[in-house]
């Protein structure tokens, strides 16, 4: 039989491996990874002689993303509410002075970044998308009584990380190379879209929270099978936007199977490893096909 010091000191008893996988996901690695490895792909779309993959552009955005996240998972009133079952928001919790001390690290090496290769030069374009990121979940706005965060606006919390993710890894990489957005529209429309039916999941995975939080998403809206079918909607504008780009059928075809699968297959009672590393995970499909294909 157990003793009862086994039962108090769970986290001593796990697999090194499990614990690694947990910090990796759950710090929001993975998901920074996904971005950078996104835009570096974005660099590939336009010709060598341009000046191919822009490591310290890479790096920055894999340091910014690191740091939204991290903000938001350390904010104060979120480790208030329970945990309520999710062994992803418990490690937040638990490891709440670890994922501030990354956050801070982060921000120095984004800094650095920003100010030793120019982007303030690009601050009026860069601000508002800065501003929607760092400011996305804080209540800062008084409506009906409360104070409201932007993400609650009824619906329009995919739409806004679907913008700022594709703004962030496409333009970015369009800026320094000194190239017309315009030229990159058909890829911000297809990773808007992409990104768009995956936050749809995330929004399945928050149902309960965000019934109790009053946020209208997509399935409080629609239901789970609706925003199932609006997703899948999504996902299928995408592929056709790649398609029409004249991206590799075998890679659009990769990237519906593994995103359709994620969508199909997501309920509310999903292991935290199903979200953090499957479906952040399908971020990842397109952008590796593609730099191997290149």
């Amino acid at each position: 039989m157990d003793s009862p010091a086994s039962f108090a000191a769970p986290e001593g008893g796990r697999r090194f491996g499990q614990r690694l996988l947990d910090a990796v996901l759950f710090s929001s690695a993975w998901l920074a990874g996904a971005a950078a490895v996104q835009t570096a792909a974005s660099f590939r779309r336009w010709p060598p002689a341009d000046g191919g993959v822009n490591g310290r552009v890479v790096a920055l955005v894999f340091a910014a993303t690191l740091l939204v996240y991290n903000l938001d998972a350390v904010l104060p009133f979120k480790h208030r509410q329970p945990a309520a079952g999710s062994g992803r928001k418990a490690w937040q919790q638990r490891h709440r002075r670890a994922l501030a001390a990354l956050a801070g690290v982060a921000a120095l090496a984004a800094g650095y970044f920003f100010l030793a290769d120019g982007w303030w030069h690009f601050l009026p374009a860069l601000l508002p998308l800065t501003g929607l990121a760092l400011l996305y979940s804080w209540p800062l706005v008084r409506w009906q009584g409360q104070r409201r965060a932007v993400r609650e606006v009824p619906l329009l919390k995919g739409f806004l990380i679907a913008g700022v993710w594709s703004a962030i890894t496409v333009g970015l990489p369009a800026l320094a190379l000194h190239r017309p957005l315009a030229e990159a529209l058909g890829l911000l429309a297809q990773r808007f879209m992409l990104v768009l039916a995956l936050t749809i999941v995330f929004d399945i995975r928050d149902l309960s929270r965000d019934r109790a939080a009053g946020t209208r998403t997509f399935p409080l809206v629609l239901g789970v099978g609706g925003a199932k079918a609006a997703a899948l909607a999504f996902l299928a504008a995408a592929m056709t936007l790649g398609y029409e780009r004249g991206v590799p059928p075998l890679g659009l075809g990769l990237t519906a199977l593994a995103a359709a699968a994620v969508i199909l297959l997501a309920e509310e009672r999903r292991s935290d490893y199903f979200f953090a590393l499957l479906a952040d995970g399908v971020l990842l499909v397109p952008a590796v096909l593609y730099l191997i294909g290149r």
